[in-house]
């Protein structure tokens, strides 16, 4: 299980519809086309034998160093080896809509040029597309001169270059040598069901790449935020751009399935879709740095995947809003490192989580305090009144029912504290949103009540988990952000504190006690996200020396790229789970601001709790 790569070797590079993964040695190793939650054409990370590939790397010993070209989503690859240095640019092509009307590309590209920069280098090109996750290896063919083709029913891959392509089977390859100044071009593309257009390669594909470089460049420089740690900031961004599928509007949570939560366990899921748990934090975070146009968006998207299903909400969505989300085993798949099984789908979008309420009613909140555009004149349109007044109906008929939990857990449903303070942040937005309504002030007072009676520990002067329970949740940490009690009271500053000496190994946070039981063996990492809610937690709390030495350290958790998985290994500081993860960027991005002295002002962590 040695040979693949550790998770956080992996780049990402994207075109906002869909994102390859590539290792540090240069290849392609995960590609998913057209869209995030479409087979893989390439699944090495999960696969080494039947995964399928793309690299181009030094046929010598070398070394690799990378970064992104500067405030873009360009990747570039640097390998020095005894006898020169060549240098890999990775990246998919971005263009408006107006461009598109006039350049004809491919319906997906993905666009390679290797350089050379000092000597003479020896590389070799492997192209192994692999359709279907794995279980396709189709004959490719050449039936243009400099084009390789791959079909894999009405879907044509085509990898054309200006370096000459030997095909065996399933399989081509080019080895060349480049010396200073000269280069070779690959231009992947992939068409369906349409005639196939071949990507540039030379001149017309370095304007493409000039291009895209000035997109991502004046897309980032509409960051707001001047704070600290603004490199670490703007690559989170970049880094949830990627993640946006831009027809929707819609933010997935990982590019990726079944990286797992601990090598060789069963902790795999697919996080290719939409999870509504991620919204408030999601639009504070984006509409915060300036970027109110993917903050619309998303809330836009937010709101039409709700109507499909309400008064009821799943906890997660396709990119297009669709609710049927069937999970599926890949047996065919090895996983990687040994670790199964590979999952496609994710059998959580049937369980009630009552939380997801909350996140929804608190995310339109959060971007209507920010002058959304989805208010009229800073009045919530009538249709999106009335979406938000039966949302709160669901929430008095159901909060007192247990459920699974903001961890998706696959046990019996319990009655979650988390998940109770959430219902009671639903009906206090909507108070806001909609206007005095006595049923639903009555629902907020009873589950406050409850919830200090039931749901807190005096002893310990903690919140637990559950009501009645005596376990410890990383998820109470929310009840200092939505405003259930100030800010100041003891009992947020006695459940931060059992929190780090219970769940808490330095600044890494589990997100709940090993002993309990979640209706899966035993054995995760710690959850990164958690990390960065107890870091806002602090400064909420005033403790901001502490939030601050606690960040510093987190930082220097992401990879050489500062790109964050959804989990850690404590003991050898491996990254694990599905990568990169939105919800890790998005809590570093509002920790960030949380600490900023520029920041101060914001609204949700400076609300007043009403009638308590």
């Amino acid at each position: 299980m040695s040979t693949y790569p550790p998770i956080a070797d992996y780049a990402m590079v994207g075109d906002t519809r869909s994102a390859a993964l590539i290792s540090r040695h240069g290849s392609i190793d995960w590609l998913c086309w057209p869209r995030f939650d479409s087979c893989s054409f390439f699944a090495r990370i999960l696969d080494r034998e039947r995964g399928g590939f793309f690299e181009i790397q030094p046929a010598i010993a070398f070394e690799a160093t990378r970064r992104y070209v500067d405030e873009t989503n360009v990747l570039e690859t640097t390998f020095t080896t005894a006898d020169g240095v060549v240098r890999l640019t990775d990246l998919m092509p971005v263009m408006r809509e107006e461009e598109k009307r006039h350049h004809v590309t491919p319906f997906r590209q993905l666009l390679r040029r290797v350089e050379g920069v000092e000597g003479e280098v020896p590389l070799i090109a492997r192209f192994s597309p692999r359709p279907d996750y794995g279980r396709e290896s189709p004959t490719l063919r050449s039936r243009v001169r400099g084009v390789v083709f791959c079909e894999s029913g009405p879907d044509i891959l085509h990898l054309r270059s200006d370096a000459e392509l030997a095909i065996n089977g399933s399989d081509a390859e080019a080895r060349f040598t480049l010396r200073a100044g000269e280069q070779r071009w690959f231009a992947l593309g992939f068409d369906a069901r349409t005639p196939a257009v071949f990507g540039n390669v030379g001149d017309e594909a370095k304007v493409e790449v000039e291009r895209t470089i000035a997109f991502w460049r004046e897309w980032s420089s509409q960051l707001t935020y001047e704070g600290p740690y603004r490199d670490a900031v703007l690559r989170s961004a970049l880094v949830l751009k990627l993640l946006t599928y831009a027809p929707s509007g819609a933010i997935v949570a990982a590019p990726t399935t079944s990286l797992p939560e601990k090598i060789g366990g069963v902790r795999n899921w697919d996080y290719r879709y939409c999870w509504l748990r991620d919204a408030s934090f999601t639009v504070a975070a984006l509409d915060d740095c300036g970027f109110e146009i993917e903050g619309a968006a998303f809330v836009g998207w937010l709101l039409y995947a709700t109507r499909l299903t309400h008064p009821g909400l799943q906890m997660l969505y396709d990119v297009f809003g669709e609710s049927r989300i069937a999970e599926r085993e890949l047996e065919h798949l090895a996983g990687y490192a040994g670790s199964k099984p590979v999952r496609r789908g994710n059998a959580a979008h049937d369980q009630f989580q009552l939380d997801v309420y909350g996140e929804v009613l608190g995310a339109v909140e959060e971007h209507l305090e920010r002058g959304g555009v989805v208010a009229q004149d800073h009045e919530v349109p009538n249709d999106v009144r009335t979406l938000l007044r039966r949302l709160a109906d669901t929430v008095v008929k159901r909060w007192r029912e247990p459920d699974s939990g903001i961890w998706e857990k696959r046990s019996e449903r319990r009655q979650h504290v988390h998940a109770k303070v959430m219902a009671w942040s639903a009906l206090d937005s909507a108070l806001r949103l909609v206007g005095p309504n006595a049923e639903w002030q009555r629902a907020k007072d009873e589950i406050h009540a409850i919830v200090l009676a039931r749901g807190f520990d005096a002893k310990r002067n903690t919140f637990v988990s559950e009501l009645d329970g005596d376990e410890l949740d990383a998820s109470l940490l929310y009840i200092a952000r939505v405003g259930f009690l100030e800010r100041d009271d003891p009992r947020i500053s006695g459940t931060i504190d059992a929190i780090r000496a219970e769940l808490g190994r330095d600044e890494l946070i589990y997100r709940y006690e090993l002993r309990t039981d979640d209706g899966l063996p035993p054995g995760e990492g710690a959850f990164l996200p958690c990390s960065f809610w107890l870091v806002e937690a602090l400064a909420y709390a005033g403790r901001s020396d502490e939030a601050r030495a606690l960040f510093t350290k987190l930082l220097a958790r992401g990879n050489d790229l500062g790109l964050f998985s959804e989990e850690i290994d404590v003991e050898s500081g491996a990254l694990l789970g599905n990568f990169p993860q939105a919800l890790t960027h998005i809590g570093l991005m509002n920790a960030a601001l949380c600490l900023s002295e520029e920041d101060k002002t914001r609204p949700k962590s400076r609300r007043t709790p009403r009638a308590q």
